[in-house]
This record gives C-alpha cells, sequence and structure tokens, in this order.
C-alpha cells in the first residue's frame, strides 16, 4: 500500500537538519518548562466538557478532585486521596461521606475549597447542560454539604466504580464555584481549580502560559513557569524540540518518527497507557450505512493488522472490540469481521452496488487523523469504496462530528478503564449525537441500552462482566463501529526532565505536571 504523507518528509528533514544538535544544550531556564502540544489552540478548560486530548492534559495541571488516580499511573487500584483526606460508604455502598481537607486554597485568590463547591461541581456534572459527562452521573440522586468540609453523595443505585467518577478525570473534577459564577462563559477559557498550575495568561493560537500555584496544598511546584506552546505541525514541533526550543515535544504515531527520535542526543521517548482506542464510528441513520450489508463491506474491507503494523507495534496494537482492552469487562471475543476484500465487494453487489460506491469522512487536519485517514482511504478503495476526506481544522472537527456532519467520525478515545464509561459514551442512546445527554454515540447505537443498563446495578461482579461482554457481542454484530487500532501515548522529553514520578500511565492523555517535576541539576 501506497499512502502519500507529506508531513513525514518535513519530520526527516527537522531531525536531520538539526541532528547535531542537543536540547539539553539549547536548554535556558532549569526552573522554566517548555512543552510543545499537538494543537493549534485551546478549545474549552472548562474540565467537564473539555474532549481534545490538548485541553484534557491542561485540565489536570490546573484542577484537582475527591480522590486522584497516583501520577503516573492509570490503574484505579492507585486511587489516592486528594481533597477528600478519608471516606467512607454504607454497607450497600448506596450513601458516600467523604472528609475534605481543611485549608486547601483556589487559585487567584478564590479562598478556601470547600463542600459548597464539591456540591456545586457535582451537581454541574450531572447536568447535561453543563457537562459533557453526565450520563455518567445519572445514579447520583443526592449530594450535600453536611458541614464545610463534609460531602455526603447518595445513589440511586450503585455504580461500577464510585472512586473512579470522583477522580482527576472527565467530570470529576472540582471547580471554584464563585469564579464559575463570576467569570460566565469566561470560564472555558480561564479556569480556576485547586491544582498546582494556575493559568496565567494566553496568546491565541500561540502558548498559555502557568505559573505554580504557590498555596498549593501538597507544596509550591519545583518549577517557576510552564509554556505549552501550540505547534500543530509535527514537524514544527521536531524542529523545535531537537534546537532546544521546547523540553517536551508531542510525539506522533509512527513507528518512523520513533525511530528519528530515539536517534536524538539527549531524548528520552516516554510511551504510556492508556492505549486509545481509535473506531470508525457509522452513522446507522443514514443511507447507504443503514444497510447493514454496506457496514458489513466497510469492515471486510479494513485491514487493521497491515496499519498496526505501519503505525509501529512499539505504540499500536489491533482493536479486538467496541471498548479498550485494559477495560475491566473487555470482550477479547466480539466477533469483529476479518479482512476480506471479495467478501466486502460481495456484500456490496448484494446492497445494490456493484460498481462501489463514496463515503463522506470529515476529517481532523492533525498529522495522525491524516495518515489515518490516508490508510482507510487506501485500503477501502481496493474493495471499491472511495472515502471522499473532507478535512478540518482539529477544533471545527470536534464542533462538526457532534452535529452529526460526517457519516463516518474516526475517533480515537480512552476513559476510565471499566466498561461502563465507553459503553455509556459511544453506544448508548441516552449519549447519541443530537439528544440533551449527547456525549460522543456518532452511530445512534442502541443495540445494547438493556445489557448496558443492567450491568450498571448488577451487583455480582461475575454477572455485571458477561451483561458487558455481550453489550459488546451486540455493538460489533449490528457495526456500529468497526475498532481499528489500540495507541498508546507517545511524547519526547529532554533527558535532564524528570517528571518526579514514573511515567507509565496518564488519564489525561498527556504528561502530567505536579509539584515535583523538575530539572535535574
Amino acid at each position: 500500500m501506497t499512502i502519500k504523507n507529506n508531513y513525514k518528509r518535513k519530520i526527516a528533514a527537522a531531525f536531520l537538519a538539526c541532528s547535531f544538535l542537543s536540547p539539553a544544550a539549547a536548554l535556558a531556564a532549569k526552573s522554566e518548562l517548555t512543552l510543545g502540544a499537538a494543537s493549534v489552540d485551546i478549545g474549552n478548560l472548562d474540565p467537564h466538557f473539555s474532549s481534545s486530548t490538548s485541553d484534557r492534559t491542561l485540565v489536570a495541571w490546573i484542577n484537582g478532585a475527591l480522590v486522584r488516580f497516583a501520577p503516573g499511573t492509570t490503574d484505579p487500584a492507585t486511587i489516592e486521596p486528594d481533597l477528600a483526606e478519608s471516606w467512607e460508604a454504607s454497607d450497600d455502598n448506596l450513601v458516600w461521606t467523604f472528609k475534605l481537607r481543611p485549608g486547601v486554597e483556589w487559585q487567584h485568590g478564590y479562598g478556601e475549597v470547600t463542600a459548597d463547591d464539591v456540591v456545586f461541581s457535582l451537581q454541574k456534572s450531572a447536568d447535561p447542560q453543563r457537562s459533557a459527562f453526565s450520563s455518567d452521573y445519572a445514579a447520583f440522586e443526592k449530594i450535600e454539604a453536611l458541614d464545610p468540609h463534609t460531602v455526603q453523595i447518595t445513589l440511586s443505585s450503585q455504580v461500577p466504580s464510585m472512586l473512579g467518577l470522583l477522580s482527576n478525570y472527565a467530570g470529576g473534577f472540582i471547580i471554584s464555584q464563585k469564579a464559575y459564577e463570576e467569570l460566565g462563559e469566561g470560564f472555558s477559557k480561564k479556569p480556576v481549580g485547586f491544582g498546582p498550575f494556575q493559568l496565567e495568561k494566553t496568546e491565541p493560537g500561540l502558548f498559555a502560559e502557568f505559573k505554580p500555584h504557590e498555596q498549593y496544598f501538597r507544596g509550591k511546584p519545583k518549577l517557576d513557569k510552564v509554556t505549552y506552546r501550540f505547534l500543530n505541525a509535527a514537524s514544527a514541533r521536531d524542529l523545535a524540540f531537537v534546537a532546544g526550543e521546547i523540553d517536551v515535544a508531542a510525539g506522533t504515531t509512527d513507528q518512523k518518527w520513533l525511530q528519528r527520535a530515539q536517534q536524538v542526543p539527549g531524548a528520552v521517548v516516554d510511551i504510556f497507557d492508556p492505549a486509545e482506542l481509535t473506531v470508525l464510528h457509522i452513522n446507522r441513520n443514514i443511507e447507504p450505512l443503514n444497510d447493514i450489508r454496506v457496514r458489513q463491506a466497510l469492515a471486510h474491507a479494513i485491514d487493521n493488522e497491515q496499519t498496526a503494523k505501519y503505525r509501529g507495534e512499539a505504540f499500536t496494537r489491533v482493536g479486538k472490540s467496541a471498548i479498550p482492552s485494559n477495560n475491566l469487562g473487555f470482550n477479547e471475543n466480539a466477533g469483529v469481521l476479518p479482512h476480506d476484500i471479495e467478501k466486502a465487494k460481495a456484500l456490496l453487489a448484494e446492497a445494490g452496488y456493484p460498481d462501489g460506491l463514496t463515503i463522506k469522512i470529515i476529517s481532523s487536519q492533525l498529522p495522525s487523523f491524516e495518515t489515518s485517514a490516508q490508510i482507510l482511504q487506501a485500503q477501502l478503495k481496493k474493495a471499491n469504496i472511495t472515502l471522499d476526506v473532507q478535512p478540518v481544522e482539529h477544533a471545527s472537527w470536534h464542533q462538526m462530528i457532534r452535529q452529526d456532519l460526517s457519516p463516518l467520525v474516526n475517533y480515537g478515545a480512552a476513559r476510565f478503564p471499566v466498561a461502563d464509561n465507553y459503553l455509556t459514551q459511544f453506544y448508548h442512546s441516552n449519549s447519541e449525537i443530537g439528544k440533551p445527554g449527547a456525549v460522543t454515540n456518532f452511530s445512534h447505537c442502541n443495540v445494547a441500552d438493556a445489557q448496558i443498563d443492567a450491568a450498571r446495578v448488577e451487583t455480582n461482579q461475575e454477572k455485571q462482566i458477561e451483561l458487558w461482554k455481550e453489550a459488546q457481542k451486540l455493538i460489533i454484530e449490528d457495526l456500529c463501529g468497526i475498532p481499528l487500532t489500540e495507541t498508546s501515548q507517545v511524547w519526547v522529553r529532554n533527558e535532564n526532565l524528570d517528571w518526579g514520578f514514573d511515567l507509565n500511565g496518564s488519564m489525561s492523555l498527556g504528561p502530567l505536571v505536579t509539584e515535583q517535576t523538575h530539572f535535574k541539576d
């Protein structure tokens, strides 16, 4: 398969042109960190709406939650206290009481974090008008402040992972009620949290600058400044990194990029979880995709083994189900259709398209999306399916796919690693695009609602897992989406930078910068 990829030539030029330089040599200030992001600008830094990888990365520096994943991990077993110093649950796990740390301060002088802020934040997270993650909190019946440092949550039914919903991820982040009400819509660009770094200023399309939150309850950060530069072009990030203008750069999930990056003097490549599962979501409501034979033809035409090998086996593996493989409840035998070009052609002919057909896809202009679109385009062409790729800027892409403007949506994501979260957000009818609680059900899938709902309240974990596995089989059988590949997070950094922990995972999908992050002497 031949795939045109101009930006890869730019990467090569960037690395080769500056291969004699070491990023360590150009480091200007040991207390100032500069990162290069694969993004054109800030999108939405209200943590309850942040969906892009870039925004999620920043949100995690700014905000905290009742509990948190231990830095460097994505394992729910590592969840530890954050704002809450302790908690207890009733015997039936329906009433949870959290004791808050006293004296935790908001950024930008907004005072002490109180139980009222927690109540406000979680109620906001559960409100579909004020949160993209409201469906996760459907079982939250009552959230109360018993006193300034005690919060009690009453559930209508048990949830698969209560602490996960309250962790430093998605709807679990706690925000300042006063700041949110004062700033209104401006909060999405000027967020206020209680995390280690506060947003100081932004230059649209250029950078976001952060200063340490000096009253951070875990201690003043060791870095004096963090700058997040928007360098959407991979070649620009690579050149800036090799020249020492940035200390950390978002990598490219391409094995040739990996080989070049590993040869740069003073560079360390971090490959970490969670691996994002990319699924080609298919809008089942529109012609010709409402014909399951066309959806099956698409599935047979795609060669995921080839894609994984091309991208690089160091960080890519074949998708085998409707949810990521690290999720509790993952079904390895969900029934994904095998690659079979002749079968794809036969199904198209049977559906009334013996000469093939053309299907539109709106695609992000980010290099990784561009590559994916080109791979799909080349593979589908062999089955007489023309993929009409319409590239748009990444933020616009996010908006357009949430307006049902793309019949196919190539979307990579990781969620809290329990099957309920991914299944609910991508495949439950309550999350369909266009509904009040819309999240990311681009396919308008509804075939596994009963299993997803039943699993959510099932108290026997073995039965719960079986329900999740059954849901995945139904989703794959109906071709709501075609699992493509799972891809780990990839960044390159200056060897003198110490994250302050072993970076094996990050739920924010980017490096977590904490009070412990520093440059080695």
